[in-house]
């Protein structure tokens, strides 16, 4: 399991703007670790249709003298999961396994806060994500999955707790 101080955000929670205003303040609120249940639902008319999972997840991130910044994600044993870069002209590049192979898409963040991911898939298929806090230690994030055509062929939803450490005494 990942030391919750390894972690832990540099900046307290509570002192990072409320809802962020910024990227480097929407990926400050990500630093920590996270429990979180994930839904798939497979839009193809499979039998298979759903599937459900929960999961912990480690992210930290970095900026450069450029202002450029980086997400770095770890499962709950510390293995790297991917890396997001984000240039300062909207250019995403995220590395990892997996599903979560290396890939270049863009980002933006939107007025409300929220943060949107647009990476290309096989075959001209495009995969859209959202991001957004509903309060500093609750994260949201759905994922829909379009072809070629703009048809959506796979949607998830994701609802992500923080983990906190119990307050001393």
């Amino acid at each position: 399991m990942t030391d919750a101080t390894a972690s832990a955000s540099p900046t307290p929670v509570a002192e990072i703007p409320f809802p962020p205003a910024s990227l480097k303040d929407f990926l400050a609120l990500c630093d920590g670790r996270w429990m979180s249940l994930r839904s798939t639902f497979a839009l193809d008319g499979s039998e298979d249709w759903h599937n459900s999972e929960r999961g912990e997840v480690a992210m930290r991130h970095q900026s450069d003298a450029t202002g450029a910044e980086a997400l770095e994600v770890t499962d709950d044993q510390g293995r790297a999961l991917s890396s997001l870069g984000f240039a300062v002209d909207g250019v995403l590049k995220r590395e990892g396994v997996g599903a979560m192979a290396a890939a270049s898409g863009h980002w933006q963040l939107r007025d409300d806060g929220s943060l949107e991911l647009n990476v290309p898939a096989s075959e001209g298929a495009l995969v859209l994500e959202r991001i957004w806090f509903i309060k500093p230690n609750l994260r949201l994030r759905s994922t829909t999955l379009v072809d070629s055509h703009g048809t959506p062929q796979q949607a998830s939803f994701c609802s992500e707790i923080r983990r906190v450490s119990a307050p001393s005494r």
